[in-house]
């Protein structure tokens, strides 16, 4: 295991290092600033981040108690190493509270012969998972919910980076990918919600996350976003597009319903994606959470993996 003390420099310092190594690796990190804002520190490693609470300018009765605590915490972490993991190859699977019932089912049928990793996609669940697909530790994915693309383009606040996909294109991975979650861009808060969407329709999701629905022509940027990363793929990917419904609000009487949005991205993404041999689009007259798309996408999981 590894362990870090610092203040604003040392932390930066450290954290770098630390998140060079392994996922598994036992890391914690002693800091002034854990109580803050620790996105650049920690990314999507895993770092433990443990507040100092004091200065690191000498010691003093907190302090050797919080080193005391930090110093048992990592010997503890590496003198009872995690059991080994078990034989079954590794999936990455992308999720969000309105695509569960459909993930949740294809973790059913695949968890017997894969051990079936969830990501919940808030930018950092993407990454993680293909930060995981570089690093040679997934057998392949089911990326159902893509909504990370919509916060990316339209400034929300749980975005992708640039080089979303980019792991399926560099490991050629078996990838099954879908448009779960891609009618809403996530905002904190109401008042957090920028001057420029004002007016426009919105659902709460809870007091502090705040969803817009996406417009027609947002939903063709997203699909051809989608499409012309995908695009560049030479691995087996199947691209499954459910006509009724891409999130629990996407459903007809649903608060983001809207048919015209749907078909904007659905013809997006078919134009751009560009079939191949090794690509495929399919529509499936179904909504995203119904218990038969779920059956599809680990079908087509199965049908591209075997090959």
């Amino acid at each position: 295991g590894v362990i870090g003390i610092g203040g604003g420099g040392g932390t930066s310092v450290v954290a770098a290092g630390m998140r060079a190594l392994p996922l598994g690796l036992p890391k914690l990190m002693v800091s002034t600033l854990a109580s803050g804002d620790t996105a650049p520190y920690v990314d999507v490693s895993d770092i433990i981040m443990m507040p100092s609470v004091t200065d690191m300018a000498g010691l003093n009765r907190l302090s050797r108690t919080v080193l005391h605590n930090a110093a048992q915490a990592i010997a503890g972490m590496a003198a009872k190493p995690a059991p080994a993991a078990a034989g079954k190859p590794a999936l990455g699977l992308t999720m969000f509270g309105v695509t569960t019932p459909c993930v949740t089912a294809i973790v059913e049928r695949l968890r017997a012969d894969y051990d079936c990793m969830v990501f919940h996609a808030t930018g950092t669940g993407g990454r993680s998972m293909e930060k995981l697909a570089d690093s040679g530790l997934l057998a392949g994915i089911l990326d159902i919910t893509t909504t990370e693309v919509c916060d990316l383009l339209f400034g929300g606040v749980l975005p992708a980076t640039e080089d979303r996909f980019g792991a399926v294109a560099r490991t050629k991975l078996p990838y099954v990918g879908s448009v779960g979650a891609l009618d809403m861009v996530n905002f904190w808060a109401p008042a957090t919600i920028p001057e420029r969407y004002r007016g426009r329709l919105f659902y709460e999701h809870n007091p502090n996350v705040t969803l817009m629905r996406t417009t027609a022509e947002e939903c063709r940027k997203i699909g051809e976003w989608i499409g012309g990363r995908l695009a560049r793929c030479d691995g087996p990917v199947r691209f499954l597009i459910p006509e009724r419904g891409v999130s629990a609000l996407d459903i007809e009487g649903g608060a983001f319903f809207d048919p015209e949005a749907d078909a904007a991205l659905f013809d997006a993404i078919e134009r751009t994606i560009k079939p191949a041999r090794n690509r495929a689009v399919t529509r499936l007259p179904l909504h995203i959470n119904d218990p038969q798309f779920a059956k599809a996408a680990a079908a087509a999981f199965l049908d591209i993996a075997k090959k």
